[in-house]
């Protein structure tokens, strides 16, 4: 049973924008609130943005005033607008509940890759 499932991720220069869309189901994404995390190479994934049913957003320092998240009740998706890409924005991008001990069976994921 596929619960999450992340798409949108490429290669892309520094300055250059990608949206993320991760698509949920629906028993994970009625009534929860939602984020992007990131694991970039060799570190632990990390929380990078939030939103919460009502639409109250958190980012992470290192993102705020670059991405966005979105979310879309009546598909089921989220989704993360992410601007001005730099190098440590790289890594594989996962969404799911928050907190993180609230989090479901990870999906597989989707990769962002910044050149120069």
């Amino acid at each position: 049973q596929v619960q999450l499932v992340e798409s949108g991720g490429g290669l892309v220069h520094i300055g250059e924008s990608l949206i993320l869309s991760c698509t949920i189901s629906q028993n994970i994404f009625d009534g929860n609130a939602l984020g992007w995390y990131r694991r970039a190479p060799g570190q632990r994934r990390d929380l990078v943005a939030s939103i919460t049913t009502r639409g109250d957003t958190k980012y992470d320092h290192s993102v705020e005033g670059r991405f966005t998240i979105s979310r879309d009740n009546a598909k089921n998706t989220l989704y993360l607008q992410m601007n001005n890409l730099k190098y440590e924005d790289a890594g594989m991008y996962f969404c799911n509940r928050i907190p993180e001990w609230l989090t479901t069976a990870w999906g597989p994921g989707t990769q962002v890759t910044v050149s120069s």
